[in-house]
């Protein structure tokens, strides 16, 4: 972290005071993390001059920790060759995340800026599908040969480890470029030096698909705790590796998005305080207007009732309670069911094991707001003669209802998120809002078939 405002405020001087020899001084002494904190502190003509000063791998460093927008300002404030620097620096993950949200004409223009070699890591991560675990990963890792001793490899690794993403996993690969094994550099540690690496040697090791989608790499990242994960094509052959923090930044991402569309809005690309009104409104604006029309459908079933309304006027007093039961219940299991998934704790193929929980809960639950509607009904007689003589049918009608809104709330909310992922969506637009309508409606429907069953002869 800066040391408080002092630092801000001598790098804020030096500026001033056009001070540029000093200022590159002071500023490469910094950290990536710290350089960040400055330019957020600092108005945008200040912070392009500070990033136009700093280092190339400490600009590199900078970059990443960088908002989309902000990060093509900088670029645009920077020559030509300090751009080629720069984009050549950053690793092959970070470039590839950058280029990814640039449009096709700008890509063309800045793989040009690249050496050869790194256009054909980019040219190479940018030809996965989008969401897969090939645009994740990043090529600079390290591996070796199995028949190399552990002093070769030491050597190895003091002249390359440091272009590496990480170095606390050294991967053995075979002549055709084959993973057979990870093993931590601690184990060539406490070893004699002409021990050769094929001793130490398990080949126990977790990989991940380059065709993989993202969600699995978080699962195996958050089931079996590493660092790093290499990654192998169909044949085993390994292309790169993903590590911890490029995983944890995706997770943090999707999560948003999850929440965000459970919440019936459209995922927002940009932090909500940066993102225009205009463009706030369009991602609110479809979600609210589906939900509308599915609310008249709840206005059509109150008008197919209409006769069974107006004849009895009390069932018109419980209609927001069922419809309200039912949504949160649908909502409470979608939400759960949802973030399951996330964690990967369930897939589709349980989907029957599922819906035998949410019967059973569904029930429970029902019959535990059944018995509050039913005394509900009971307790008030006592005090007014609202529900008039037929006050047992009312109760009856109200409490059966309940179980019978509550257990298909539950179902609903707990086998929507199943199909939609099924049928190849995501998830969470199966939102709280989405199915609150959804069983808003056919509540109305089991509300007013309990009613005619109980009430027919009586009030009907």
């Amino acid at each position: 972290m800066l040391e408080t405002a002092s630092t801000y405020q001598q790098i804020k001087q030096l500026i001033d005071d056009g001070n540029i020899v000093q200022l590159r001084e002071a500023l490469n002494l910094l950290l990536a993390n710290e350089v960040f904190e400055l330019l957020e502190a600092l108005d945008e003509e200040d912070g392009k001059k500070i990033f136009s000063l700093l280092e190339i791998q400490l600009a590199a460093g900078t970059f990443k920790y960088l908002e989309h927008d902000v990060q093509n300002f900088f670029l645009q404030s920077l020559s030509y060759e300090k751009v080629a620097e720069l984009l050549n620096e950053l690793s092959p993950d970070d470039r590839t995340q950058f280029l990814e949200e640039q449009p096709g004409v700008v890509v063309t223009e800045l793989l040009k800026l690249l050496s050869p070699e790194e256009r054909a890591i980019t040219l190479s991560l940018l030809g996965f599908p989008d969401g897969s675990v090939g645009r994740l990963m990043t090529t600079d890792y390290l591996a070796v040969k199995q028949h190399w001793t552990v002093e070769q490899t030491l050597r190895y690794i003091r002249k390359y480890g440091r272009y590496s993403e990480t170095i606390n996993v050294i991967y053995i690969v075979d002549d055709d470029g084959i993973l057979i094994d990870d093993i931590k550099i601690r184990e060539f540690l406490f070893v004699a030096p002409e021990t050769v690496v094929e001793d130490l040697m398990d080949k126990k090791f977790l990989a991940l698909s380059v065709n993989s989608d993202e969600e699995t790499a978080i699962a195996e990242f958050k089931n079996n705790n590493r660092v790093a994960l290499p990654v192998v094509d169909t044949n085993g052959v390994l292309l790169g590796i993903v590590t911890i923090d490029d995983v944890l930044r995706l997770a943090e991402e999707e999560y948003t998005e999850d929440m965000q569309k459970m919440g019936g809005t459209e995922a927002l690309e940009e932090p909500y305080i940066d993102m225009p009104i205009p463009k706030l409104i369009q991602k609110r604006a479809g979600w609210l207007v589906i939900l509308f029309l599915g609310e008249l459908l709840t206005a059509s079933a109150m008008a197919f009732f209409e006769d069974e309304i107006a004849k009895a006027v009390v069932l018109a007093l419980f209609v927001p309670l069922i419809i309200s039961s039912g949504g949160n219940t649908g909502s409470q299991a979608a939400t759960l069911i949802i973030r399951a998934m996330a964690l990967g704790e369930i897939s589709i193929k349980d989907w029957w094991l599922v819906m035998k929980r949410e019967i059973i809960s569904g029930l429970a639950l029902g019959v535990m707001l059944g018995i509050l509607g039913f005394l509900r009904v009971y307790i008030w007689t006592f005090f007014s003669d609202v529900y008039g003589i037929h006050w047992l049918g009312v109760a009856f009608t109200v409490g059966f209802s309940l179980i019978g809104v509550v257990l298909w709330g539950s179902l609903a909310g707990s086998m929507l998120p199943l199909i939609l992922k099924r049928l190849g969506f995501d998830p969470a637009v199966s939102s709280a809002p989405f199915i609150a309508t959804l069983v808003d409606v056919t509540g109305l429907l089991i509300y007013f078939s309990f009613a005619i069953l109980f009430l027919k002869g009586l009030l009907l």
